[in-house]
Order: structure tokens, then sequence, then C-alpha cells
């Protein structure tokens, strides 16, 4: 884990970005606190430092997530069908425990389990985590007692994953370290973090985009591919970064990446590819078999449909989608009027994977949260968002009450399931046009109103294009008019244009 030191010490005090200074909803929230921060504040004076601050309030929020899970701790994980969606505190953990043969003493990928799941369908780092978790756990006590040690261990392991997650966002951006309050604050992060194994990934993705920023490309590469091992989307990354380096010519850097990331990715796989091939490809064939499911748009044309399409044709379909994304992705990174930053270009990336994608678990969230900031740190945006999430959440939760409480129909009916899933998938959707908005009228971009160009971009900030297209190839103009100074190309990396 990264240390929560403070920034680099290339970065004063008095340089930081406080979010009350051009945020109107972080300034009146700031109100709770006493105000935006005052001229005459003494800075640097304290132990208190935006990274120790944010990490304690993150690991509060984190506590208040698990009490949120109180109900299901002593009842609803056991008994009764509908009290765990009722109360709105599912988790995969405590049911995986048993089902995926941790109880039995089992191992991941090499031993097969009872029933129609006949090996752990999670990539091989997140089988380590639950299989280490296990290990933890006392074999003692009736299997209630065990699944629910089992959650607990698991909860203390992910909020260590919290804690590296907002300390490597607080951390990426050096002169907005309070960016990282948004992810502390989240509700959606909060509410999801325990409902499965997501924050390994995430912890690793973030660690990653830290190391990014700081220059060190074989390092990002390492744990990206760490972070892949562990689930899939971080591999997504490795896209807008090749665009990214393609337009400044950074192809040494990419390749440290590249090569990182696939040693990495290697290590990791291999022992088990070799040793136990089908365990390893359960993970794939599982991802490719699996039907039309939960949160997304193809569910909702599944349930009003009379002939709904068969899996086969919805993973082409997703799997077009996704290249049209990604195609749009690269034309907009060749032909931006200034290049992207890296991290608005990471979010679409994700963001694009989910809203095609076949299914949406609420904890998919967790994705997204980190690389919104980094992308778009403005709090009226991200909340907007993150309330369209929450209403989510509580959607297919209320959703699966009602279809799990038989003749009593508790709960949100199909009909308003798919209004739930439409607020995701806008709230969603309009993250992704204010970034969009941001790349096309840079302008506009809150990091760069703020005098920086790329600060998570490593060697890509302040570096000058070498292949361009379309307008962008001639002499950049801006797409809205603006009478403020701007920030200039190809300036010496680490200096800042201080008339912003």
């Amino acid at each position: 884990m990264p240390s929560a030191e403070s920034t680099p010490a290339s970065v004063e005090e008095s340089d930081l970005v406080p979010p009350t200074k051009n945020d109107e909803v972080a300034r009146s929230g700031s109100e709770l606190i006493g105000g935006p921060l005052g001229r005459r504040a003494l800075l640097g004076t304290s132990w208190w430092n935006p990274v120790r601050v944010i990490a304690l309030v993150a690991i509060g929020m984190f506590a208040l997530g698990l009490v949120q899970k109180a109900p299901c701790y002593d009842g609803g994980w056991f008994f009764g069908a509908s009290s765990q969606y009722t109360h709105a505190c599912y988790s995969d953990i405590p049911h995986l425990y048993q089902g995926r043969g941790f109880a039995d003493g089992l191992v991941p990928y090499f031993d097969k389990l009872p029933g129609d799941m006949q090996y752990l369908e999670y990539p091989v780092l997140t089988g380590v985590f639950m299989e280490v978790a296990a290990w933890l756990t006392p074999g003692s006590g009736s299997i209630q007692d065990q699944e629910q040690w089992y959650w607990v261990v698991n909860a203390g392991m992910l909020m260590a994953c919290a804690a590296v997650i907002v300390v490597c966002v607080s951390r990426t951006h050096a002169r907005r370290p309070w960016d990282g309050l948004l992810v502390a604050l989240a509700p959606a992060f909060a509410l999801t973090a325990t409902i499965n194994w997501d924050l390994l990934a995430v912890a690793l993705t973030a660690s990653a985009m830290l190391m990014w920023a700081r220059g060190r490309s074989l390092a990002f590469g390492v744990l990206l591919g760490l972070a892949t091992a562990a689930k899939l989307y971080p591999v997504f990354l490795l896209g807008p970064l090749f665009l990214l380096c393609w337009r400044a010519g950074k192809w040494r850097d990419f390749g440290k990446a590249l090569g990182g990331a696939v040693i990495s990715w290697l290590v990791v796989n291999l022992p088990v590819m070799y040793f136990a091939f089908d365990g390893w490809f359960k993970f794939y064939t599982f991802s490719q078999e699996r039907g039309v499911d939960f949160g997304s748009f193809w569910l909702i044309m599944a349930q009003n449909s009379s002939d709904p399409l068969s899996t086969e044709t919805v993973n082409l379909l997703a799997t077009l989608l996704m290249l049209l994304a990604c195609a749009g992705i690269a034309a907009l990174t060749l032909t931006a009027p200034r290049r992207p930053r890296f991290a608005q270009l990471a979010f679409l990336i994700v963001a694009a994977f989910i809203l095609t994608n076949k299914v949406y678990s609420p904890q998919y969230v967790l994705w997204l949260v980190p690389l919104a900031v980094l992308a778009r740190p403005k709090w009226r945006d991200f909340l907007i968002w993150q309330a369209c999430e929450v209403a989510y959440f509580l959607g297919i939760w209320m959703y699966l009450a009602y279809t799990t409480s038989g003749n009593a129909h508790k709960g949100l009916p199909t009909d308003g399931y798919h209004w739930a899933i439409g607020l995701h998938l806008m709230g969603t959707a309009y993250l992704c046009a204010m970034v969009l908005r941001d790349i096309l009228m840079p302008e506009r971009d809150v990091v760069r109103l703020a005098g920086d160009d790329d600060p998570s971009g490593g060697v890509l900030d302040r570096a000058e294009d070498v292949f361009v297209l379309g307008a962008a190839a001639h002499r950049p103009r801006h797409a809205a008019q603006f009478d403020g100074p701007q920030v200039e190309w190809g300036t010496e990396p680490g200096t800042t244009d201080r008339s912003l």
C-alpha cells in the first residue's frame, strides 16, 4: 500500500487545490464542518493531512456499510428466502463459503465441486484471496458460525483494499488530494463493498494508476496484470493507454507497461493453467455461457419479448457494441483538440463495457468509482450518478424480494425493476457525457482549469503530440468561446502554468 505521508515533495501545501475553491456543491457541503478553507488557514502544521483524513473517512464509511449488513448477519443469510433482499443486505461471501467448497477444504480450480458449478468461477487471484480468507476462518462451530466468520475475515481484508483505493486516488492527482473524499463518501461504494470480492481488483487498478502517474511504467504494468488476474475489466485500460502513447510517441513506456502486465498475469495464471486447466478455464466458459442477467438493457429486452435472443446472439451483439465503443474512443483520442487525460479514457472504456455487457451486478459500480473521481472530480455530477446507483442497488434487492416472496408479492415488480435498470444506465451515460464534453471542450475540464494538464498521465503529462488526426493536427482550437488563459502543450514536465 502506498504511504499516506502526504502528497509528493514537489507539491507545496499552498499549491493544493481545495474542492471548495471552484465547486459550488463542495462549498455548500463544507458548511457542515465550518465552511470553505480560508486564506489565513495554517496549512502543513498538523498530522492530519488530506490523505490521512480521507483514509479515516473511508474506513468510517466502510464500517457503516458493515452495519448496513447487520440484519443479514444473524438471520437474513440463513433463514427465509427473501429476508436478505427486503433488508438489502445480501452478500455472496457467506453463501459461497460452503457453496464453493471452502468449508470442506476443497482446493479452488483443482478439486471438483458438487452440483452444477464444477469449479470456482472466479479469476485466479480472486480465488487465492478467497482461499486465504478460508484459511483464516475458524473451522470450529456450526456451518452458520463459520460462514459468519468467513464474511468477517473477508470484510477485514476488503477494508484494507478500500483504504488502498482512497489513498491511491488521493495521491494520483498530486495537487488535488481532496478529490479522494468523493471515493470515501460515495454511498454506493459503502453499500456494495462486501457483496463480492471486486475491491481486490479495484485496489490493484488504483495502485496501477498511481504508478503510471508517477512515471513508473513497469510497476503500472505489473499491478495492472495482477488486477486482470483478479477481474477481467482492468485489461481494458491498456487500449486507451496505447492510443495516448501513440499520439504522444511514448512507445517505450507503453512497451514496458504491456510487458509488465503480461508477465505478472502469466506468473499468477500459468501454474493453475498447467496443473488444473479445466478449473482455470471455468471463469471464461462461465462468462460465455451465462445468459442475460440482472442490470442490463438486454434483460429488459428479454423480459419484454415473446422470443428473446439466444445467449450466443447476445454475446455477439454485446461484443460488436463494445467494439463500436472502442472505435469511437479511438477516434476521439486521436482527433480531440487536446490529448484526453488518461483517467478520462479509462473511465469511458470501463463504462462502455458496463453499459454493453449482458449482466450488471450491483458491486460493479466499484469498478467505476475511482476512475470517475479521477476523470470528472465534480461533486454535482458525481452525486447525481451515485443517486442513480443507490436507486439501482435498492431496486435489484426489492425485485428479488418480489420474486422470492411467492403470492405475498413483497417488493418491486418487473416493470419497476426495469425503471431501476434505466436509472442506472442513464446515470452512467450522463457521467460519460460529461467526460466527453470535457474532452471535446477542455476548457471546461475542472482538472485543467486548475492549471494541470494530465496529472494521472505520467510521461504523457505536458508531452507534445507526434500523431494527430483531423482538425487537431493543426493549431488547437477550443470548441467553445472561453476568455480565460489556456494551458499550453509541450511545456517541460513538472512545470505548471501559474496564470490559471
